[in-house]
């Protein structure tokens, strides 16, 4: 299995391996990072929405908009959420399908997995809320070992939760792997801004105000500073690409979003 980045150091003349990664701009033990994750979304998971609206001013809805309609869901369908433990890119999908739903044609079926029972328990709650009873599934699971059958889905999306993996390329993997022959992975990410000023003023607003609004708003400014150091360190556009053709996708291509704030990056299992 695919073991993330490796950084060796020598202790008495002897060479020790050390798997480690990032936590944001911190280097942490690989084994470490999932258990950091976790303890960040567990945190933030009761005002996450919240969150999302006021540090976008509401842009993220048009974010996830664009993202379900390139996957455009069809009934009949098995779909595969990733990191969807609040529902949003769920229930977009549903309500999409159901839209084409013809006599005699099942509905399409969605399974959010997430690694956070916090975050899980929000998205049940916002179903409930809603009156989506039939449709969804839910299960917590690690993105690095989907709890799924191989060739089980139709489609595998992921929304700004790939850059949170500790190991990226088994992540991608994995996708691989339950996906059907022909079946589409599809990643909603933020990502490097390519319009100039732009790109400052955006690491400007990153770093200073996002702290800030995490201090006041979900009590807890230190999981914000690394929710914007964790973009910073995930990879640009063309190197998730080439990582995901490395992961035995084809077809692959992006879509930028806001000058690059966000980007879409879709591949299938060919």
């Amino acid at each position: 299995m695919w073991r993330g980045p490796v950084a060796y150091t020598k202790v008495r003349g002897m060479t020790q391996e050390t798997d480690t990664t990032h936590f944001g701009f911190r280097t942490v033990k690989a084994a470490e990072k999932a258990s950091l994750v976790r303890g960040v979304f567990d945190s933030v998971a009761p005002r996450y929405d919240l969150m999302n609206d006021l540090m976008s001013g509401g842009i993220h809805r048009v974010w996830k908009d664009a993202f379900v309609d390139w996957l455009d869901p069809r009934p009949g369908r098995a779909y595969l959420d990733l990191a969807g433990g609040t529902g949003d890119i769920a229930f977009r999908i549903l309500e999409r399908s159901r839209r084409k739903v013809a006599e005699g044609v099942a509905p399409a079926h969605v399974t959010v997995c997430d690694i956070n029972k916090e975050m899980l328990s929000v998205g049940r709650d916002r179903a409930i809320d809603r009156g989506i009873v039939s449709g969804l599934s839910w299960t917590c699971g690690d993105a690095e070992a989907v709890p799924l059958p191989d060739r089980s889905v139709d489609a595998y999306t992921i929304a700004f939760g790939l850059r949170n993996v500790t190991h990226i390329d088994a992540a991608l993997a994995e996708a691989r792997r339950v996906l059907k022959p022909g079946g589409r992975f599809l990643c909603l990410e933020f990502s490097k801004v390519v319009v100039p000023v732009l790109d400052q003023l955006y690491d400007l607003y990153s770093f200073k105000m996002l702290p800030i609004m995490g201090r006041y708003v979900a009590r807890d400014e230190e999981a914000y500073r690394y929710l914007a150091e964790s973009i910073r360190k995930f990879p640009p556009q063309e190197e998730l690409l080439a990582r995901m053709e490395a992961a035995g996708l084809g077809q692959v291509r992006y879509r930028n979003l806001s000058g690059g704030i966000a980007a879409m990056h879709s591949g299938r299992r060919l």
